[in-house]
């Protein structure tokens, strides 16, 4: 059976994630797994924290960084990828505990990835599903990644989301086009804050 995620354990979550980087900010240490975590969380899963900043009125991105592959229990992926958004996002400074107040965090729970086989590289943009797909693009060393949801905030197409995950991978925009790129799928069930500790909503981008 396909994984879920009822409104209680979205929130959970969430609430985790923020947590996790409260205390991190505040001792330099990784809490514990928390000992009323559900059993199903310890099911390895792919998961991204997204930290987005509403303190200037505009939602702005604030961090992202996770683990697209199911390598660790969901709870500890939750954890570390929360502080690591937080801290290690090389895009932007690490977050003070002055912002927490004014941030919304945002968790994505990532099936596995799966390689988009096509006879010929004009035919990705009909296999991916905007509103429901996320993108990995793989060419040598080079990787970029996207979420299924960024291309919905920014109106993208198909090509433009395939070129726009080729330049996250720092590739030309077209490389999508080469042969030897590699493109994968995945898609994902989002538990994100209203507003910043606010109510929690989840929505599974796994069907239309």
């Amino acid at each position: 059976m396909p994984f879920q995620l009822t409104s209680e354990e979205g929130s959970f979550l969430v609430k985790l994630a923020r947590k996790a980087v409260k205390e991190f900010l505040e001792t330099g240490e990784i809490p514990p797994v928390p000992s009323d975590t559900p059993s199903k969380f310890q099911e390895t899963c792919g998961v991204f924290v997204t930290i987005s900043s509403v303190m200037h009125g505009d939602k702005a991105l604030r961090g992202c960084i996770g683990l697209p592959y199911p390598t660790v229990p969901l709870i500890r992926g939750v954890i570390g990828s929360a502080i690591n958004s937080a801290t290690q996002d090389p895009r932007f400074p690490r977050v003070s505990p002055g912002e927490l107040d004014h941030l919304i965090f945002e968790v994505s729970v990532l099936t596995s990835p799966k390689l988009v086989e096509v006879k010929k590289p004009t035919d990705y943009p009909s296999k991916i599903r905007v509103g429901q797909d996320g993108l990995i693009v793989e060419r040598g060393y080079s990787k970029g990644l996207l979420l299924p949801q960024v291309p919905v905030e920014w109106n993208w197409n198909e090509e433009e989301f395939l070129c726009q995950c080729c330049m996250k991978a720092g590739l030309t925009p077209d490389c999508w086009l080469l042969e030897s790129t590699r493109i994968y799928t995945f898609s994902c069930i989002i538990s994100q804050e209203s507003s910043p500790n606010g109510k929690v909503t989840v929505k599974d981008m796994r069907t239309p």
